[in-house]
């Protein structure tokens, strides 16, 4: 066996292996909704043979999605919807499924990536306006998101918790909650984007407050026997911003309150930011996590060859590795990797005679005859 094909396990959630399909923004939803074409995307990737699904960033609130399109999980409809995408999942596969639950903060109220992408203005059809931590917009042309009150907080905390419960109702085996990619929690992190001189800003004690008083309503309302843990940006590629060692501490505090797990990118509160890119850019960041807290680290970004992704879990440098774009390039990546590695992995019987003739042992449990 590969070590990337071992079983892994996040808390108490039992995985077949350490490919995890990364949360990848659809922009399709309709009033928070799913749709057939979430049916379409979630069902393929169900079907790859990674261990672990995590839905897109799915928002708390209406304000809190990133564009109108975004997912939700806020209102009856919203839970209706995505209960029959995960009936059809559960139906024809056995691949763990998780939820990202997120709040965009100034970052929302955005068109989609294929229209660009910019701000919609708050007195414009589809837009609103955004809350933050402080009244800083995310780039000087944008507006001014409101800087959320004492008031504005415990609503923000109180749309996690019941996104939460909706969650377990639906039965998902987790919960991610996003504190990365310059979205709100991440907004509270950064100094960037955090100006406050109450005590949710100023100090790293005090940004990492709010973030953490989140995750501690959120555990507290799902349930015990399944795990939450967190994504967080370790760096913000901008001097004077979030860092590494800030992630390391807040990591700590969350295992403290039950995190089982960091999920570990970077990126993304602002503009000015200097990403260095190449293969497994952000892996020494898990790296570091996971030397220095000790809780499972899923490891991301531009991790897209098999043997690249063994050396990853072979040489301690990460728990699981997490695909995003080379899983919608390659819906079959895990398929592909096991049969690289000389491993076996899960596929739809549907799908069994496909197996080809080189590899006799690639999919797991596979018996086929006919007349």
């Amino acid at each position: 066996m590969s070590r990337l094909f071992e079983p892994f396990s996040i808390g108490a959630l039992r995985l077949s292996n350490r490919i995890v399909i990364a949360p990848m923004c659809q922009y399709s939803a309709e009033e928070g909704s799913a749709t057939d074409w979430h049916m379409i995307h979630l069902g393929s990737l169900s079907v790859s043979g990674a261990g672990l699904l995590i839905v897109e960033a799915t928002a708390v609130s209406p304000e809190g999605r990133i564009s109108p399109g975004d997912l939700g999980l806020y209102s009856d409809a919203n839970e209706a919807a995505l209960q029959r995408v995960l009936q059809a999942v559960r139906k024809y596969s056995p691949i763990g499924m998780a939820v990202q639950l997120a709040h965009a903060g100034r970052k929302g109220s955005s068109r989609a990536p294929w229209d660009g992408g910019l701000q919609i203005r708050s007195g414009e059809p589809n837009g609103w306006e955004t809350v933050a931590p402080s009244a800083v917009p995310h780039s000087d042309s944008e507006e001014a998101p409101r800087a959320l009150d004492r008031a504005g907080l415990d609503k923000v905390r109180d749309d996690f918790v019941a996104a939460a419960r909706r969650a377990a109702r639906l039965g998902f085996d987790g919960i991610e909650i996003h504190m990365a990619h310059g979205y709100l929690l991440h907004q509270f992190l950064s100094p960037l984007a955090n100006h406050r001189d109450d005590a949710y800003g100023g100090s790293l004690d005090n940004r990492m407050r709010f973030p953490i008083e989140v995750f501690d309503a959120v555990r507290a309302a799902f349930p015990a026997d399944r795990p939450v843990w967190a994504r967080i940006s370790a760096t913000d590629w901008v001097p004077g911003g979030w860092d590494i060692e800030g992630t390391v501490a807040l990591s700590k505090a969350l295992e403290a309150r039950g995190c089982a797990a960091i999920h570990v990118t970077t990126g993304g509160v602002s503009p000015q930011q200097a990403i260095k890119l190449g293969p497994g850019y952000q892996v020494p960041y898990a790296q570091r996590v996971k030397a220095e807290v000790g809780l499972p680290t899923l490891a991301v970004g531009l991790i897209t060859e098999a043997r690249q992704a063994e050396a990853i879990i072979a040489n301690g440098e990460a728990d699981a590795v997490s695909l995003a774009r080379a899983m919608l390039y390659d819906p079959r990546w895990p398929w592909h990797a096991a049969a690289e590695l000389g491993d076996r992995v899960f596929a739809p019987k549907q799908y069994w005679r496909c197996q080809p003739r080189q590899h006799k042992d690639l999919f797991e449990g596979l018996t086929f005859g006919q007349r």
